[in-house]
């Protein structure tokens, strides 16, 4: 069987084919930092209508969107060290020549 060909896999009565392509971002900072960047637009967004969301009950929306931000830094943080840990890792192991 080709590699071009997508795998078919049988569970019960259905097939599920899965086609072969790569993950687009394997270590996940660019969706971290997308997230946290929409969390923190939001937040900036949603000050001027600080008014309005106090008299309806609603500021809790602007505190959500405060930790997600800064959750998101954290976040941001640790999905960058596991990446630069998991490329360093890799670099050692394609260096290193066979041990005799």
């Amino acid at each position: 069987m080709s590699t071009d060909q997508p795998d078919e896999h049988r569970i019960g009565r259905r097939t599920y084919v899965i086609a072969p392509v790569e993950p687009l971002d394997t270590d996940g900072v660019r969706t971290v930092a997308v997230g946290t960047l929409v969390f923190a637009v939001a937040f900036v967004a949603l000050l001027p209508f600080y008014g309005w969301l106090e008299q309806t009950d609603r500021t809790w929306w602007l505190w959500t969107c405060l930790a997600g931000a800064g959750l998101g830094l954290l976040g941001l943080e640790y999905v960058r060290r596991r990446r630069d840990r998991r490329l360093a890792a890799a670099d050692a192991g394609s260096t290193a020549g066979p041990t005799a």
